[in-house]
């Protein structure tokens, strides 16, 4: 069975891999014709279609009380994403560029969004009441990007700015943007597909080895749950499309540490019961994301070298966390 599920990670990710090229490919048509940017249509469009995954798991696990798998899977994600997910694809398809004024705020942000769970952890629960904070944290930074990308607009227009969320809905009713939008759909619906089935191989195994719970979510679901950022991640570098590979790999982090811990602590508040394991994950979620936006600071660019260390700092993570295990 352990070859079955095996072979079931290979097939789906290929499929994983064929919807992010539907999703790029629209995704760029709708920013083009509605002059949203690619940038704020992938950091709150792309990104919270791509965290699905981890929505999906983290529900299910609160819903059955599995709070180690939440934070697991979670933090083990925006580990992933800063090391693993960007490092790889960078590694693979070349460095990526720095574009645009996002590194003085919107990194910032990111790092707050990320960084706000763990800060509520500090008593080592979270609850009802703090899983509210996080959404509207989650709200807030949406609603942040979206004015950004608004005022952009209108000082292009010399400041006349009377319109555009109603032109941007009449935009979104063209023919062409509705056509992009069914596209998209059926890339997010096959890219979802694709993941949950990767996600339950990869927990199969790991029950068939009798890995800790923890763990589990910590590297085998993370990694099944990320598997949709590093496609698109590639893919968009493929493409020369920057704004997309960082609108993505942020907006999920912030996604995944606001919006989906806070739904799971509703559902079902948080205690944590492998504290030292958690302490580990944290620091390593705070070194990595220091040394991303060291890299990306200095040279506006993230070169295969810096994208090639991101993956060595998550394996000696991931040695460190076994050693402890």
């Amino acid at each position: 069975m352990i070859f079955v599920y095996l072979l079931l990670i290979l097939i789906f990710s290929f499929f994983l891999i064929k919807a992010t090229d539907i999703l790029v490919i629209n995704l760029k048509n709708i920013s083009q014709r509605t002059k949203v940017g690619q940038y704020a249509i992938t950091t709150v469009l792309l990104a919270f279609a791509t965290s699905l995954p981890e929505l999906t798991v983290a529900l299910v696990a609160a819903v059955n009380k599995e709070s180690n798998l939440v934070l697991g899977n979670i933090i083990g994600s925006n580990i992933a994403n800063l090391s693993l997910v960007i490092g790889m694809a960078s590694l693979i398809g070349g460095s990526v560029v720095v574009k645009g004024e996002f590194l003085k705020r919107d990194v910032f942000y990111a790092f707050l969004a990320g960084s706000a769970p763990m800060l509520l952890l500090f008593d080592k629960n979270l609850s009802r009441l703090d899983g509210v904070i996080l959404i509207i944290l989650y709200g807030f930074y949406n609603i942040t990007i979206l004015r950004k990308r608004q005022k952009e607009l209108a000082e292009a227009r010399d400041g006349k700015d009377g319109g555009f969320i109603h032109g941007l809905i009449d935009k979104f009713n063209h023919k062409g943007v509705k056509k992009d939008l069914a596209w998209i759909f059926l890339g997010v619906a096959l890219l979802l597909f694709s993941a949950d089935i990767i996600v339950k191989s990869a927990m199969a195994i790991a029950q068939g080895f009798n890995i800790p719970v923890f763990l589990i979510g910590l590297f085998l679901v993370s990694a099944g749950t990320t598997l949709p950022e590093f496609a698109f991640s590639l893919k968009a570098i493929k493409s020369h499309q920057p704004k997309m590979v960082f609108g993505d790999l942020l907006g999920s982090i912030v996604a995944n540490g606001t919006f989906i811990v806070g739904i799971a602590a509703i559902v079902s508040p948080i205690r944590i019961v492998a504290f030292e394991k958690y302490l580990l994950a944290t620091f390593a979620f705070v070194v990595l994301f220091g040394l991303f936006y060291f890299f990306i600071k200095t040279k506006h660019k993230l070169q295969r070298w810096e994208g090639a260390l991101l993956v060595f700092a998550y394996l000696v993570f991931v040695i460190l966390e076994l050693l402890k295990a």
